[in-house]
């Protein structure tokens, strides 16, 4: 982004005070025109021709970091340093490393770049944070990320929502007049009408009557969807910076406020604090239309860019611009502020600690307190940025260059809650303690393994909605399965989990369980039969020696044949099951034994009820 984007965000009256040298005049003026694309190529001419040194070689360093190409940039970076350098160069060198993810490279320079200005606020950040990695890393997910559709092949950034409506910014229209910073289209200003239904996009369409042949967006609109502020080059204005010794011509980016007017923006006029001194861009209005959020590099700013507000008046005037103060500003460049309908402030920066280049952050500013970064998957090693959130139809849009271009991605919030597990005898509604409770996502992914503590209890973070299940174990109970529904964001949901403890009869030569019945004509085993399995499965795991041999009867519907195929399935299906909960197949065999040996000698007059007692499976110890 900083790099296709700069010219509308960053500090543009900084014009770099080259040390020229005569063979590279050329490259230096394309430079100094913010021509980095142009530059890089004399650049690498004079390499190729054998004419550079370190110079050129940090040039060529500064160029690729402007177009935001990380890798070309770190590679003439690393040749730029081989010489003593600049402070900002070995800055800009620790940066591109960590935006290619290179953190022990990156903060070798950062060591460097301490030890030249020990006071400045980020080599201080640098080291209060020795383990800032292992620190951004653990930090709870808050999004899950997708690309939309609505990207064009060029850069696309600053999308927000309002009603059914994306706006964003895009140099997708080639055949606009192409930018010299990275030879794109300038940028315009689209619209999109999102389908809540099935979160589909529109084809992107111009807005016609605010975009002109230079740079246009973002924008941001008043709740009455009636006004808007936007960002636009200030050649609308004629205000813009000239240098006769380099016959530079160079717009300064201010913000312009439009009305809606059937169906049309109009009555275009610029805000009372924009200068040709300075950029002002990037605008987002509160809720209630009073205070506008803007970023801007004008006297009296931290760092590069700054987060700034101005009191919008109810007669249309504007107050002064007020700074937001260290709090949120660094020496570094903040940006791209959004400020939600309840009060969180989301702004980029990369002067405060993160993953790499511009990171989101988040700041409460009913509380006034200190930023937080949003952690992975929102951020990365490379620019990301301008954050919105819809709060009222909970979705939120991020842009960043991640894959190698800028692109808009929805960001859909994480839905936490918190769920109590009480496990409990079933017999005496006893607490258990020491129970392992495993958690199960829908395809019996084990998610996660606790231990109850004295009150039985475990308590499981989880997404809402997700379908999940528990199971219990514990000594001397039969395990059980239970399906959990889906449970509410942000609320506790207690639920009793009750248990039967193993209550059976072990003689030498039988093991004495609750019926093992079968449906009529089915060898499958039932939820009922599981459960009883269970506990001789409990049985012979803590009795190593125990062989058992299972018989498996019909009753007397069907012929004979027939049966003793069907009581030999039966069998089967039994001793499958228990070999499945892992007692060895040594350890437990069967057969059917057809009709030929009933519970209930009821011949062809058995009740229904007789006919179940006789569909069963029995278990003897042989060994």
């Amino acid at each position: 982004m900083k790099k296709i984007t700069i010219l509308l965000f960053l500090v543009l009256t900084n014009i770099s005070l080259t040390a020229q040298n005569k063979y590279t005049k050329n490259a230096d003026k394309l430079f100094d025109r913010y021509e980095y694309a142009s530059a890089a190529k004399e650049y690498l001419s004079l390499v190729e021709k054998g004419t550079s040194d370190p110079y050129v070689y940090k040039k060529l360093g500064d160029c690729y970091y402007n177009m935001s190409n990380t890798v070309e940039s770190e590679k003439w970076y690393s040749k730029a340093v081989e010489s003593k350098q600049d402070l900002e160069t070995y800055y800009n060198y620790a940066q591109m490393l960590k935006s290619n993810g290179k953190y022990l490279e990156s903060d070798k320079q950062m060591t460097v770049f301490v030890a030249m200005s020990p006071n400045d606020r980020r080599a201080i950040e640098f080291n209060n944070n020795p383990d800032y990695l292992v620190k951004l890393k653990n930090i709870e997910k808050l999004f899950d990320i997708n690309r939309i559709t609505v990207n064009s092949e060029k850069s696309n950034f600053g999308a927000v929502l309002y009603g059914n409506s994306l706006y964003f910014a895009s140099a997708g229209n080639m055949g606009t007049k192409i930018y010299g910073w990275n030879n794109e289209p300038f940028l315009d200003l689209y619209q999109s009408n999102y389908n809540e239904t099935d979160g589909t996009y529109s084809e992107p369409t111009e807005i016609s009557e605010l975009n002109t042949v230079y740079h246009e967006g973002p924008l941001t609109m008043t709740k009455d969807g009636n006004t808007i502020y936007f960002s636009s080059e200030s050649f609308n204005e004629k205000l813009f910076v000239k240098d006769k010794a380099k016959k530079l011509k160079f717009g300064q980016v201010s913000l312009y406020k439009a009305v809606k007017v059937d169906g049309k923006w109009t009555s275009i006029t610029p805000l009372p604090f924009n200068s040709k001194e300075y950029s002002t861009g990037n605008p987002s209005i509160d809720k209630e239309g009073k205070t506008l959020y803007f970023a801007s590099n004008m006297a009296g700013s931290v760092g590069g860019t700054d987060i700034w507000k101005v009191f919008v008046n109810s007669d249309g005037t504007f107050g002064t611009p007020e700074n937001l103060g260290d709090k949120i500003n660094t020496v570094g460049d903040e940006n791209f502020p959004f400020i939600s309908d309840d009060g969180i402030l989301y702004f980029s920066s990369n002067g405060l600690v993160g993953f790499g280049g511009l990171d989101v952050f988040s700041a409460d500013l009913n509380k006034n307190e200190a930023p937080n970064n949003m952690g992975s998957p929102v951020n990365t090693e490379k620019d990301d940025f301008s954050f919105t959130f819809n709060k009222e139809k909970n979705i939120g849009y991020l842009s960043s260059n991640r894959s190698g271009m800028d692109n808009i991605y929805n960001a859909i919030p994480v839905c936490k809650s918190e769920m109590l597990a009480i496990v409990k005898n079933a017999k005496t509604n006893a607490l258990l303690a020491n129970s392992r409770v495993v958690f199960l996502d829908a395809d019996k992914n084990v998610l996660d393994t606790k231990i109850t503590n004295d009150k039985g209890e475990v308590l499981y973070s989880t997404d809402c909605q997700r379908q999940f299940s528990v199971d219990v174990y514990k000594d001397g109970f039969v395990t059980k399965s239970f399906p959990v529904a889906k449970i509410e964001k942000g609320v506790r949901t207690t639920m009793d989990v009750f248990i039967d403890p193993i209550e059976m009869t072990v003689t030498e030569t039988e093991i004495i369980l609750n019926p093992i019945y079968f449906d009529n004509n089915k060898s499958k085993i039932t939820p009922q039969g599981a459960a009883e399995l269970d506990k001789l499965v409990y049985v012979m795991s803590q009795n190593q020696k125990i062989v058992i041999y299972v018989k498996s009867h019909t009753d007397t519907r069907g012929t004979d044949e027939y049966n003793l195929g069907l009581s030999e399935r039966r069998a089967k299906s039994t001793v499958a099951y228990i070999i499945s909960k892992g007692i060895n197949v040594d350890r437990i065999s069967g057969k059917g034994y057809g009709e030929s040996a009933p519970k209930i000698d009821c011949q062809d007059k058995c009740t229904e009820l007789e006919y179940a007692l006789n569909r069963r499976s029995e278990f003897m110890i042989v060994k």
